[in-house]
């Protein structure tokens, strides 16, 4: 990719900026110490007039775990110092057990065949150890809207899982009530974290397209998005109680 680029004479940093990356990503990827993504290889073959030679090593990467969309959040997730996010129908995947992922991964339409199934299982349930084996400890918020909650997908091991996570130091985990709820609460998930490098991110999902983004404008307008909705949310105490009162209703 380097060779290309340089004969193209495009500029490490022209790279980053058409690829939506930083130019010290770019770099690890042209010095091996990170795999290009599918997404990387296609913008360099564009700029680089590589008639379609670099798209081509695409087939050698290893195969993802994660769905298309989401691979570049998912990279930038493993670099994550901090990671905050609000949820408005579904439990987070840093928080889900294994049961609730299944039910959704084996729904997907179009379905998907066994063995990516299992793969994808896996893939989120490793994603976990973020809660817990990072060194130093991620900084992670989670707001869950109360629809979350009264999912009939929701059992009472999946609230237990939130309330095991609720109770680890790096964790705040708070539900915001149907009656609480602000209008800018019901226009879909997010994602907001922070990188070593300190860089900023945006993940946005919806059910035909997903978003990362690093512009400065939309990092801030979600910033403020998620800091009305906590501030409209149950406190982490209040919000363990609250599930607290779910688990002894099903009991």
């Amino acid at each position: 990719m380097k060779r290309w680029r340089t004969k193209a004479n495009v500029s490490r940093e022209e790279l980053a900026v058409a690829a939506n990356y930083s130019p010290d990503t770019i770099k690890s990827m042209e010095q091996g110490v990170r795999m290009p993504t599918p997404r990387v290889l296609d913008v360099a073959d564009e700029l680089c007039r590589a008639e379609g030679l670099l798209s081509a090593a695409k087939e050698y990467l290893q195969r993802e775990k994660f769905p298309a969309r989401a691979q570049d959040f998912m990279l930038r997730e493993r670099e994550a110092i901090s990671r905050w996010s609000y949820e408005v129908a579904l439990v987070p995947g840093l928080l889900q057990t294994k049961g609730y992922a299944r039910t959704l991964i084996e729904n997907r339409y179009p379905p998907l065949d066994e063995e990516t199934v299992e793969e994808r299982i896996a893939a989120r349930l490793e994603r976990q150890t973020i809660l817990t084996e990072r060194k130093p400890p991620v900084a992670l918020s989670f707001v869950l809207y109360e629809a979350v909650l009264r999912s009939s997908q929701v059992d009472t091991d999946q609230l237990g899982r939130l309330l095991e996570a609720s109770c680890l130091r790096n964790v705040l985990l708070q539900v915001l009530p149907f009656e609480w709820a602000i209008s800018a609460a019901l226009l879909g998930p997010m994602v907001l974290l922070e990188t070593r490098d300190h860089e900023r991110f945006v993940f946005t999902e919806g059910p035909l397209a997903s978003e990362l983004s690093a512009d400065p404008e939309v990092v801030n307008r979600v910033t403020e998005r998620l800091s009305m909705i906590r501030a409209q949310a149950l406190s982490p105490a209040e919000s363990a109680r609250f599930i607290e009162r779910m688990v002894n209703r099903d009991e």
